[in-house]
């Protein structure tokens, strides 16, 4: 637990602006956004520099404070609140949000941790540049907790995850001490890459403070709406479409029907952009540089290859970007929808994209099975196999007696991944909520290796203590 004398001096570091003690100013920080996690800290910190974090860390190293770094709060596992019992303290990055440099011609954006993705977007877009990770939280996600959890988005089947967007970072360690790697290189084989080693880490080897981030050109995109039979075609649809484009394909997301009936339900605005409905459907987007001549040709031309081959019933390509956002409205909107419809018990898993069908397949007979009246929801990236199969209560079911079984799908859900050669967490990442399970699946002398780096950077187990990596 922080003394009140530890607490004074973490005061005196971040000034009145940068402290909170107050329940109720505390409150938002200590709970989750599906409410799955609700902690107690014994205060809230929001360090204004790099060298305050290191400050803080040298005093909570000093006495043995365990603390939890916060970004947008945003996360989905619980990685980034504190647990029950009060004796940690959170610090969050949200004043940290300054972009610190843009070079056009290295086509980097050097920012610090608390800058949210949307203002990294945006402060590209200035440049004519384009950073392409994208999530449906990017107006609140910050930039650290991004590369912290290795988020993905929708980009990933062509730009890759979070950390193939880095080049350099700078991370407080457990000790206070700062490693500043904020280097805008592509290449320097000069040892170990020592980035990677915290991205992913969920703030558990030390907190990123900044970031040297790659950006790319601004390319004109082509975007539609297509409906297909089933995600065995869609697949097929996907592979059908990079051959035909030359690769130009940057987004693929998969939708059911159910998805889409839940957007329009809730949503006010939102519509069916095809006339008749289909049991499945697949947002695709085309990026090149240019004008984008013949682009949108390309992809008419792909969807009709579809349609030949029986992949596509029907299809519109957007004719504008305000059509083109409606698109991307209905995919963004489907998770948080669910919550509207009851309980929502959440997988965010992948699998080889040549197993997706079969996982989708499977999954949603196992839980239909055991539970009659469930309304799986299977959906997301399916060109990069990574899908958020997620499972609404039945109509009528009491909401806290289905959450209640929470553990029994996973069980189900997870058991299936793993025969199929996936992974239980594709981009929202271990945190509380999966930490015990990794353990419990992984080859013994990996996770041996993680306890290691665990020891080996926070000795003293302060550093987000309890996520990701359990160390007795």
């Amino acid at each position: 637990m922080a003394s009140p004398e530890t607490l004074a001096r973490m005061k005196a570091v971040v000034g009145p602006k940068g402290f909170i003690d107050d329940a109720a100013d505390m409150a938002p920080y200590l709970v989750e956004r599906r409410d799955l996690y609700k902690g107690r800290a014994a205060a809230v910190l929001r360090p204004a520099s790099t060298a305050e974090v290191s400050a803080l860390m040298k005093i909570a190293h000093e006495m043995g404070t365990p603390v939890v770094p916060q970004g947008g709060n945003t996360g989905l596992v619980g990685g980034q609140i504190p647990f029950e019992t009060g004796d940690e303290i959170i610090l969050s990055l949200t004043r940290m949000n300054r972009i610190a440099a843009l070079d056009a011609e290295n086509n980097t954006l050097t920012v610090e941790a608390g800058v949210t993705l949307k203002a990294a977007q945006e402060a590209a877009e200035a440049a004519d540049r384009f950073f392409p990770l994208s999530l449906a939280s990017e107006g609140s996600c910050q930039i650290g907790g991004n590369l912290a959890t290795n988020a993905g988005g929708t980009a990933v089947l062509h730009y890759g995850n979070a950390r193939d967007l880095v080049l350099g970072l700078e991370v407080v360690l457990a000790d206070g001490r700062v490693w500043n790697g904020l280097r805008g290189l592509r290449k320097d084989n000069t040892g170990y890459d020592l980035k990677q080693i915290f991205m992913g880490s969920e703030g558990t080897l030390g907190i990123i403070t900044g970031a040297v981030l790659k950006l790319f050109p601004r390319l004109r995109a082509e975007t539609a709406f297509a409906a297909v039979p089933s995600p065995e075609a869609a697949v097929k649809l996907l592979r059908l479409a990079e051959a035909a484009t030359g690769g130009l394909v940057t987004g693929f997301e998969l939708m059911p029907r159910i998805g889409i009936e839940f957007v329009m339900r809730h949503v006010p605005g939102a519509s069916d952009p095809l006339g008749n409905p289909s049991a499945w459907y697949v947002l695709i987007e085309l990026q090149s540089g240019g004008d984008g001549d013949g682009l949108a040709e390309m992809l008419e031309a792909a969807l009709t290859k579809g349609m030949e081959a029986g992949l596509v019933s029907d299809a519109a390509i957007a004719r504008s970007d305000t059509q083109r956002a409606a698109f991307w409205h209905l995919r963004e909107s489907m998770s948080d929808v669910q919550r509207l419809e009851g309980g929502s018990i959440k997988h965010d898993v992948s699998v080889p994209v040549s197993a997706v069908a079969a996982l989708i397949e499977r999954a949603v007979a196992a839980v239909t099975e055991r539970l009659p009246g469930i309304r799986p929801v299977p959906f997301g990236h399916i060109g990069d196999g990574n899908i958020h199969l997620n499972l609404s209560q039945p109509v009528g079911m009491d909401k806290a007696a289905f959450l209640a079984r929470w553990g029994e799908m996973n069980d189900i859900v997870h058991g299936i991944v793993r025969e199929l050669g996936g992974s239980i967490s594709a981009e929202h990442g271990v945190g509380r909520m999966k930490r015990d399970e990794i353990a419990a699946t992984k080859p013994p002398v990996e996770m041996e290796l993680m306890r290691a780096l665990k020891r080996a950077f926070d000795p003293k187990g302060i550093l987000n203590p309890g996520k990701v990596v359990r160390v007795e």
